[in-house]
């Protein structure tokens, strides 16, 4: 009896084992400003992006996929698999650098990585951060779910060094904060993610998430391209490196034989930044960064994996709240009993299983400078901030009183010159996506988190928005009462 209790035992082991065994790794790299007028594959002009190229060739191209805007509103999105009406961040919030208390909270918020986590996954993260402040929360990565880590802090006020990400970068480890002296901060964060794939073993899963420092500005030179000088010539070179750093990861998944159960899925936060623009299929695309046009929100989204993920292009809908309940679904991961999680899962696309996603809209919406209440606590600005909804063929633009300002026949219109809204032919498609926006909660959520002590750094800070010049508000909404 005890042996075939032992038996038993072991046989459970390897059961179990082989279950965390047949789990893929999971890899989501997201550039940071990168529109798809700059991704080759997508028929972007004067730019080579070969390695991404390499993973749409191997892999599931998406046309129709949202980001946020804006950076924090992205970010927090994905962490979560909320929308920002929900979480919170509707608006950008560098915290290290304007303080008040705020930050990502782990005991308020999900997080993907405890997600996967919980599932038997190896977790980091390497990159751009910005929604904590390491000197006040050193811990908070392990919080969130992360096992190791390599980010740069974000500017931190009053540490003149931590604002440099590219040459000399001040970047944060579990040994603390320093400068690296001579070196290029996306090279250090790479090289950081490639050991951690080197040491990974076989017999359990593991997740990177890639939050790329490149290519938001400071437009700078790269160590391939040390000689850029103008504008574009830095900017493309930075695109380039991005590109090579990708194929760096994908390269070591591929030395390490991992490759054939490795998900690795790229896409971008939001648009390019303004100022910036490139030929797109044959048309002049302006960077779009914190605007709601398609080249602002709809982003390039590629997820490779021979042999498991198809080959091909797919028009479904996918925005960033999908991330969460789709690697958990992966994972075989449960999804937080606490948290209402507004994601859909598209893990039966990927795998083959299915032919498109659950989805029959996309949404997206904030961006700008939050502020604060009389007390210090970050609020949002407006009780309703403006976004857009989109199916396959139609968008509509929905202001902060919660009516319906523009409709776009995206079909026979990409570059969103015409407004169809009064047009009959559409008004089914019309009443369609009122009935979506109808759904949402008349107020957005105000930031989730426990005030931080105040820091002496907090004395000078100015209100986001004014003095730090952050634009993207609109000036028709009605405002927030202050306390």
């Amino acid at each position: 009896m005890c042996g075939l209790f032992r038996f038993a035992i072991i046989f459970a082991a390897l059961v179990s084992a082989r279950s965390v065994m047949a789990a893929p790794n999971l890899v989501f790299i997201m550039v940071d400003d990168l529109g798809k007028e700059w991704v080759s594959s997508y028929g972007a002009e004067n730019i080579a992006t070969p390695h991404i190229d390499r993973l749409v060739k191997t892999g599931l191209r998406f046309h129709n996929v949202y980001s946020m805007p804006q950076c924090t509103p992205t970010r927090a999105t994905l962490l979560t698999g909320q929308y920002p009406f929900r979480h919170g961040w509707v608006n950008h919030w560098d915290v290290p650098r304007w303080g008040r208390g705020c930050h990502f909270d782990p005991a308020q918020n999900p997080s993907i990585a405890r997600v996967l986590k919980s599932a038997g996954y190896r977790t980091c993260v390497a990159g751009k951060w910005q929604i904590n402040d390491f000197r006040i929360q050193p811990n908070v990565l392990a919080e969130l779910g992360f096992d190791e880590h390599c980010m740069w802090t974000g500017y931190e006020s009053g540490v003149k060094a931590s604002g440099k990400r590219y040459w000399d970068p001040y970047l944060n480890t579990k040994e603390g904060s320093r400068t690296y002296s001579g070196e290029y901060g996306p090279t250090v964060c790479n090289d950081f993610l490639l050991k951690f794939i080197e040491r990974q073993q076989k017999d359990r899963p593991f997740f990177i998430y890639y939050p790329m420092i490149l290519t938001h500005g400071p437009l700078t030179t790269t160590p391939d391209k040390p000689d850029a000088s103008t504008k574009l010539e830095k900017h493309t070179a930075m695109v380039e490196y991005m590109d090579t750093l990708v194929g760096r990861v994908v390269a070591k998944i591929d030395e390490c034989g991992l490759r054939k159960n490795t998900i690795v899925i790229w896409t971008t936060d939001n648009g390019t930044s303004g100022g910036v623009s490139n030929r797109l299929n044959g048309r002049l695309v302006r960077g779009a960064k914190g605007r709601t046009l398609e080249n602002g929100t709809c982003e390039p989204l590629v997820a490779s994996c021979p042999g498991l993920v198809p080959h091909g292009d797919t028009d479904a809908l996918f925005d960033f709240t999908d991330l969460l309940p789709t690697m958990a679904e992966l994972a075989g991961a449960k999804l937080p009993a606490d948290h209402v999680i507004d994601g859909k899962s598209i893990a039966p696309l990927l795998l083959g299983k299915a032919d498109d996603g659950p989805r029959k809209w996309i949404m997206a919406m904030g961006g700008g400078g939050g502020t604060y209440d009389a007390n210090g606590r970050v609020i949002n600005r407006y009780l309703y901030r403006d976004r857009v909804i989109r199916d396959k063929r139609f968008k509509l633009y929905v202001e902060t009183d919660r009516s319906a300002a523009k409709l776009v026949d995206l079909q026979n219109d990409p570059a969103e010159l015409k407004n169809v809204i009064g047009d009959p032919q559409f008004a089914s498609a019309l009443a369609k996506l009122k009935r979506v926006e109808r759904s949402f909660p008349a107020e957005d959520a105000a930031p989730r988190y426990s005030p931080l002590p105040p820091q002496r750094w907090d004395v000078k800070q100015a209100k986001p928005g004014r003095s730090t010049g952050l634009k993207g508000l609109p000036s028709n909404a009605p405002r927030r009462k202050k306390n």
